[in-house]
């Protein structure tokens, strides 16, 4: 199954933010308890990289990167295992490099130019963020229309109050959410309760 196909599955994908690998087994292993086996494992603290190696390990996950602003950053990413990219903003070198290996990138676009960038590329997917920073469900709306193939997953003020209201929505494909594994839960060792609300997010998709 390809990449877009899992996501659009699973409905969520956990945005992950690293401090010491030695979180990254547990933290994976208690997504895939959840029902939610999927990280989008970001590349702003230097445990990043090497969280990403230690996941894809595991197997039986789906592992990206975040916060990938860079075409050296997303080649050290490919390089550690990640199985797709994320980029907070629309960088047309590592598109075209992705685009040219087979790996699936969503780079951020929240205007209609960035958008149209995107399409010239060759995308029908982007990320949208942050998200309730930019006009949320309303504005992927208005953009849906003049842009008709393409769809968002939107990230940044999503969570499980609103990701059904989220989801039922045409042009969205999946949301990110940083809620499922908070910084403050992963360090604090709160696996369990990261199982228990990847449960919640996982029930909600199935209704």
């Amino acid at each position: 199954m390809d990449v877009m196909k899992q996501m659009e599955q699973l409905g969520v994908v956990p945005v992950v933010v690293l401090d010491d690998v030695k979180d990254a087994v547990p933290l994976a292993k208690a997504m895939q308890a959840g029902g939610i086996p999927c990280a989008e494992v970001t590349l702003r603290t230097a445990a990043g990289l090497s969280s990403i190696e230690k996941m894809r390990e595991l197997g039986d996950i789906l592992v990206g990167a975040g916060t990938v602003v860079t075409l050296d950053q997303c080649k050290n990413a490919l390089s550690a295992g990640a199985q797709f990219i994320v980029s907070p903003g629309l960088n047309a070198k590592v598109v075209e490099y992705c685009l040219a290996n087979g790996v699936t990138v969503l780079p951020g676009c929240v205007t209609p130019t960035e958008i149209m960038q995107a399409m010239e590329l060759g995308l029908d997917t982007v990320k949208f963020f942050p998200a309730n920073v930019y006009g949320g469900l309303k504005a992927m709306k208005a953009l849906a229309a003049p842009f008709t193939g393409i769809k968002f997953i939107p990230t940044g003020g999503v969570s499980a109050e609103n990701l059904a209201e989220y989801l039922s929505a045409p042009y969205v494909r999946a949301v990110g959410g940083s809620w499922l594994c908070a910084k403050a839960d992963v360090n604090a060792g709160a696996f369990d309760k990261i199982t228990e609300l990847c449960r919640q997010a996982s029930k909600i998709v199935a209704e």
